[in-house]
């Protein structure tokens, strides 16, 4: 397993080994700034418990979700299908410095709201059909400093990263394809955390 904690981020390094780009640019919003986005969206953003289908059963998570676009677009997974509601300027913002830094463009974006460590998500990958192909998804952490886990589809190679508070993480070009994420569980987290996924929806 490679094991990246102790690094020192080059935003331009390609922490996978093969079969996809994924670069973790550090923090880019100041601890003060930082603080100031969690408080915000924990309060302004109506929060809701995720939903899926899982062996025909509906179940509900205690990790909540909302989902934003330029538009009121739909976007299905895990058997459900959600619609966005219309960008924020705050989240306007956020989108922005994603795009000037990454050099992307995104009109998307899925919240995720980890109450504690006990919160997570298993592995899986983003690969909805509504998702532009290989089209980058970047993502924003305010709040608790969580591990981060990928997994190789085929050889099970492991990376792992500890996400900070104010940092950004870009997956793109093959990842989803050839790697699952996830964001473990741990006991050792007990505030929480505000996690943003900008990303492309193509609509059909």
């Amino acid at each position: 397993m490679q094991n990246l904690f102790d690094d020192v981020f080059d935003s331009h390094k390609n922490l996978l080994p093969k079969d996809g780009t994924v670069n973790y640019y550090g923090k880019v919003f100041a601890q003060e700034e930082s603080q100031e986005y969690f408080h915000h969206l924990l309060k302004e953003i109506p929060w809701k418990s995720d939903e899926a289908v899982i062996f025909g059963k509906l179940i509900e998570t205690k990790r909540k979700v909302a989902w934003f676009g330029e538009t009121p677009f739909e976007y299905s997974y895990s058997g459900r299908t959600k619609r966005a509601e219309i960008f924020t300027p705050k989240l306007l913002a956020l989108k922005k410095k994603c795009e000037e830094l990454t050099d992307e463009t995104y009109n998307s974006c899925l919240l995720n709201l980890y109450h504690d460590g006990s919160e997570g998500m298993a592995y899986h990958s983003d690969g909805e059909k509504d998702l532009k192909k290989n089209g980058a998804i970047a993502s924003l952490t305010f709040g608790a400093e969580r591990k981060f886990s990928f997994k190789h589809k085929f050889t099970k190679e492991k990376v792992e990263i500890v996400l900070e508070n104010g940092s950004l993480l870009v997956m793109k070009d093959e990842t989803q394809s050839f790697w699952l994420h996830r964001l473990p569980p741990t006991k050792k987290v007990l505030t929480s955390r505000i996690n943003l996924t900008f990303r492309t929806i193509v609509e059909i």
